[in-house]
């Protein structure tokens, strides 16, 4: 999982994020400016990557 960030991280840049559950089936995403921390998920062990 490389260039992902877990909920309460600081986003590094501006963009949009999808939300990845355990089993990497994606749960939502959301738009995040540079410096905003990723929103909590339901499950646990998520984890956010960039979307292109």
């Amino acid at each position: 999982m490389s260039n992902s960030w877990r909920p309460g991280e600081v986003a590094p840049e501006s963009g949009n994020y999808a939300a990845y559950d355990q089993e990497g089936r994606c749960g939502g995403s959301c738009y995040l400016e540079k410096g905003q921390r990723f929103p909590a998920t339901q499950h646990s062990g998520s984890y956010y990557m960039k979307e292109d």
